[in-house]
């Protein structure tokens, strides 16, 4: 869908060139003044679609994430690509739509949607951290909990090695932390409950299986402390993509009432 996005940028900004980069006093001269500006057919077109693509981006995932519509045929991990990519695209022909010239409430409007656009690229990257199942749905904190519960059990069943997995829990309390630093951590933890239980006289099927539930232990505790940062930070993101969201519709009904009423029509 990003393809998408680029050629129709791409083709608007091609076909658009001479007239855009045309200082804004001179552009009532240009002989595609009627087609590209705002008014014409092809501008007004622009901002007519590029709203409904919002418009119907916004409606139909807040209606299959808030209410379950249509829940047996559309995944909420799909709808979410569909609605970033008409909200990434209706924005951008929009934008094309005012001509790169801003004024007055439109102004307030278009800056509105610029702050959503991008709170929209950081709600993306937070919805993309949170734990999922297969099918998508999130995973709630106590479901992650249960099932790190039921590993920790699992482990401790292995103390006959002495208090070496004791030792290990205790240590997997602990913040692995982000990035490069948090790989590490997370590698020598197992690499030393590998060498320790070697040491031990573990034999090797046991050492497998037992590390393969310490790998397990740590990605799950990863996804609990991933996932209590996550829903932190929606809540901060919501403060910022909701409200901006709302002042960005409101002024575009306004904008549109205003248009109708003076008598701007397209093809209809």
């Amino acid at each position: 869908m990003s393809i998408i996005v680029v050629a129709v940028t791409s083709f608007i900004a091609i076909k658009g060139y001479s007239y855009y980069t045309t200082p804004i006093e001179e552009r009532f001269y240009h002989p595609d003044y009627v087609w590209f500006k705002p008014s014409g057919i092809f501008g007004q077109g622009l901002g007519v679609i590029g709203t409904f693509l919002i418009l119907f981006g916004v409606v139909l995932y807040i209606a299959r994430k808030r209410y379950g519509f249509m829940e047996k045929y559309l995944r909420l991990k799909y709808l979410l690509e569909f609605h970033i990519f008409l909200c990434t695209l209706g924005p951008i022909m929009v934008l094309f739509h005012t001509t790169f010239k801003f004024g007055g409430i439109v102004s307030v409007g278009f800056w509105s949607m610029v702050l959503v656009v991008l709170s929209g690229v950081v709600g993306r990257f937070i919805y993309t951290q949170i734990p999922r199942t297969i099918e998508g749905r999130e995973l709630s904190l106590s479901e992650v909990k249960l099932s790190h519960a039921n590993l920790v059990d699992d482990l401790k069943s292995f103390d006959s090695t002495g208090n070496l997995i004791s030792e290990f829990l205790q240590e997997s309390n602990q913040h692995y932390g982000w990035g490069i630093s948090g790989f590490i951590k997370k590698r020598n933890q197992v690499n030393k409950v590998k060498q320790q239980l070697a040491s031990s006289g573990t034999s090797g099927v046991e050492i497998r299986r037992i590390i393969k539930l310490v790998k397990q232990e740590i990605s799950l505790a990863s996804r609990i402390e991933r996932l209590l940062l996550m829903q932190k930070l929606f809540k901060y993101w919501h403060v910022i993509h909701m409200p901006f969201a709302i002042i960005m519709l409101v002024i575009v009904t306004i904008h549109v009432v205003v248009t109708v009423v003076l008598g701007y029509r397209w093809i209809f």
